[in-house]
């Protein structure tokens, strides 16, 4: 677990209030396969969390180490959740996006994924 954790930080990926071994060890006791990972010579180099919960599918924490950005793999994980989230019966599938993060909102487009600007998110718990 520490490992993803330091990917996402290497990965300059905006903190949230589960970014800890507890919140992911939580996660895949939940939903093993919910957390995909890419690795390069038995070192993570990329995850994204896809996670579903019978009504919709949910991508999250789309990270890949900076020494293997430009190379295909974030969309190879975009890819490996669409999949996994359709093979368990999602029609429908939302991204969780930092709104200020350039790279981020440059590349969900580029993927063939639209934002959505008539809905609004509202959360409650940890750092929202």
């Amino acid at each position: 677990m520490e490992e993803v954790l330091g990917l996402w930080a290497d990965a300059e990926a905006e903190p949230t209030s589960t970014d800890d071994a507890a919140g992911l060890l939580e996660l895949v006791s939940h939903d093993a396969g919910a957390l995909i990972v890419a690795e390069d010579r038995g070192r993570i180099v990329g995850t994204v969390i896809a996670g579903w919960d019978g009504w919709r599918g949910s991508v999250y924490r789309l990270a890949v180490a900076p020494t293997h950005r430009r190379e295909g793999l974030g969309r190879a994980l975009v890819t490996r959740a669409e999949d996994r989230l359709r093979a368990l019966g999602a029609r429908r599938l939302q991204a969780i996006v930092v709104a200020s993060d350039a790279r981020a909102t440059g590349f969900w487009p580029s993927t063939g994924w639209s934002r959505q600007s008539a809905r609004l998110r509202y959360v409650r718990g940890g750092d929202a």
